[in-house]
């Protein structure tokens, strides 16, 4: 597991072919075009690569492998996913260039370079004789929007693997992985009242904004920055026109929690809302979106062990604290399975318009994927 002088041309030729490529969450028609130029590229580079359908309804699954006929065993996960925050037309206002050692784009921090690493690094693996655990790397195109229709299958490749590898990008500090995720979900609250005209019965009226002003101020005083909880009332939309005792009004809040105690606190304290206002109902739902990603002894000995694969490859492979983001590695790490996330490419900007990697890391990084996935057995 040396590392020899590399050749990143033919990953720098992947990165920007697929940046060019734009695909947004919510674009099936750019996702399917995506989810066909990755399988594309993989069979080129000598992998086996098909999609899965996962409905009737929206892009599949990719699945790239280098399983022979009949091998079974449990192996290495390696997550991605190929949709971005970015809408068609992002490229006009980013555009794929190279200023210095910053090479920029759409999607290229989060996540498209990180894939393209892992492809890469499987692909150079194979050419050097395989792995000696069967290697699964799976894209999936919802990530961003909260992989809901991903999420049981990529839980069933987890059931059926002894690791997980994460493609999201390295910590912008220092480029560091990612050993524990807070977990995430968010809350509705709508309240029902009873409308009037405002000036002439307004008596009559039992007003749904009033009552989600005490909600708002509940909700948002079960943050808790000693315990690691966030709520972040982050959406409010009610009422018709001024004159009007509003009936209905609704909000949306999203939470951050550090660990499964904390979630079922939580959500003892979301589902206890009642309302203060005579008259009015409340309607609550409390949705666990991903669940935390706790820190294990398991993931612990990973990271030991790929910290050496980093330092072969010249690469110093640091762990950064707890995160608020989440990712698909806490479905993994949920399940007990040992997982390390934020192995992509470093650079800065996720989900901006200056969004880029630093293309000077690149070898290093590419060098460590194929000593990871040569090492882990």
């Amino acid at each position: 597991m040396t590392r020899p002088d590399i050749d990143t041309a033919p990953l720098l030729d992947l990165i920007e072919r697929w940046v060019r490529f734009e695909s947004p969450s919510y674009s099936q028609g750019a996702l399917q075009g995506m989810a066909q130029l990755i399988v594309d590229d993989a069979r080129a580079l000598k992998l086996n690569a098909q999609t899965s359908s996962m409905g009737s309804e929206g892009a599949p699954l990719v699945h790239i492998h280098n399983r022979q006929a009949g091998d079974e065993r449990p192996g290495i996960l390696v997550l991605g996913h190929y949709d971005t925050v970015h809408p068609i037309g992002t490229l006009e206002k980013n555009a794929l260039r190279r200023e210095g050692d910053k090479l920029y784009g759409p999607g290229i921090y989060d996540m498209k370079a990180g894939i393209c690493l892992a492809l890469i690094g499987l692909a150079r693996a194979q050419e050097q004789g395989g792995t000696p655990l069967p290697v699964d790397l799976v894209i999936l195109p919802d990530e961003e929007t909260g992989s809901h229709r991903s999420r049981a299958h990529i839980e069933d490749f987890a059931r059926k693997s002894r690791y997980a590898l994460v493609c999201e990008p390295a910590r912008a500090e220092e480029g560091r992985c990612v050993t524990a995720r807070k977990g995430t979900g968010f809350v509705t609250v709508k309240a029902h009242g009873r409308p009037a005209h405002a000036g002439m019965q307004h008596q009559k009226g039992r007003n749904a904004i009033e009552e989600i002003a005490h909600q708002v101020l509940a909700l948002q005083a079960m943050t808790d920055y000693e315990r690691g909880v966030t709520v972040n009332v982050g959406v409010i939309s009610g009422g018709t026109t001024v004159n009007v005792v509003p009936e209905h009004c609704e909000i949306r809040a999203d939470f951050r929690l550090p660990d499964p105690q904390a979630a079922d606190e939580l959500r003892a304290k979301v589902e206890g809302l009642r309302a203060r206002v005579p008259d009015v109902a409340l309607d609550v739902n409390f949705e666990l979106n991903r669940p935390p990603m706790p820190r294990t002894e398991g993931t612990a000995d990973l990271l030991q062990r790929c910290q050496a694969y980093a330092a072969a490859a010249g690469l110093a492979l640091n762990e950064a604290p707890m995160t608020g983001g989440a990712s698909d590695a806490n479905f993994t790490a949920a399940l007990g399975l040992p997982t390390l996330d934020g192995l992509g490419a470093d650079g800065d900007g996720a989900h901006t318009l200056y969004e880029h990697i630093l293309v000077s890391t690149l070898a290093q990084r590419q060098q460590f994927w194929v000593n990871t996935l040569q090492g882990l057995q």
